[in-house]
């Protein structure tokens, strides 16, 4: 039997359902969940605590297959439509996006600074045998990542300069600063991060570099006993206007960290910031 959607703690002595929410590390680690979870407890109209299980892509889609969890809130497109095609999950919307970048030592000794392709850039650090560090923990950044190597028609696994941690993204941006590497990751949490390292954006902008957000719940037809109506709230709630605002106007170091995709702006499309 699923055990999502059926844990209750006891707080002053109401009962407080708690929503299971699967996502990406990235979106615990840039701190844009310690915005955005409070905020909808405090609007929702349900009396629960939203749990995060904050783990890579692949082990969260998994989760929600097995019922653990109530809903998704990932960065996969292909993996999540795959998921709702299956009948796993139902009402997929899109929330926001930002951008992944590679990020290096200030020398760069690759060389790669200014490089428009990301696969280009892949390509010369294998040419020249430069550290490079992979998270390899079957998330979105890790498929993105093994994505632009095969567009640069090369397989690093294997590789005497190719490491992988099978860690979050903030373990494997510390690893890479250590070794002095390279690494591609999303920009959120490297700008969360970035004080403790040394390490710079050498290449961003690259439309093969959009990192594109969605939540999907959980089908409750498979799965009765999952939160289905608390997630469907939580869904109105980052696509809302509200929660829209919350999400365009979150910055680290005066930096914006995600563009709302589920509300049309009137605004001129938005001029990345360069690092």
């Amino acid at each position: 039997m699923s055990c999502a959607g059926i844990i209750f703690i006891s707080v002053m002595g109401r009962k407080k359902t708690i929503l299971v929410i699967a996502s990406t590390t990235s979106l615990e680690n840039s701190g844009l969940f310690g915005l955005l979870i409070p905020a909808y407890e405090k609007a929702s109209i349900y009396n629960l605590r939203v749990k995060v299980i904050a783990v890579g892509t692949g082990r969260a889609i998994r989760l929600a297959k097995k019922g653990e969890a109530d809903l998704l809130f990932i960065h996969d497109p292909f993996r999540e439509g795959k998921f709702v095609a299956e009948g796993y999950g139902v009402n997929r919307r899109v929330v926001m996006h930002n951008d992944f970048v590679i990020v290096g030592p200030e020398d760069d000794p690759a060389g790669i600074r200014g490089f428009i392709s990301a696969s280009e850039a892949f390509e010369r650090i294998a040419e020249t045998g430069a550290a490079f560090v992979s998270r390899g923990d079957d998330s979105g950044t890790n498929m993105k990542e093994l994505d632009l190597w095969e567009d640069a028609g090369i397989n690093p696994k294997g590789k005497g300069w190719y490491f992988e941690t099978g860690s979050a993204m903030a373990d494997t941006l510390f690893a890479t600063a250590h070794k002095r590497a390279y690494t591609l990751t999303d920009i959120g949490t490297f700008l969360n991060y970035k004080k403790g390292l040394n390490l710079e954006v050498l290449v961003q902008g690259d439309p093969q570099l959009r990192n594109q957000y969605s939540v999907i719940a959980v089908n409750p037809a498979r799965f009765p006993n999952v939160r289905y109506r608390e997630a469907m709230d939580f869904i109105a709630f980052v696509t809302s206007p509200e929660g829209q605002k919350l999400i365009g106007e979150y910055k680290k170091d005066g930096i914006r960290l995600f563009y709302p995709d589920a509300i049309v702006s009137a605004e001129e499309p938005h001029r990345k910031e360069k690092l």
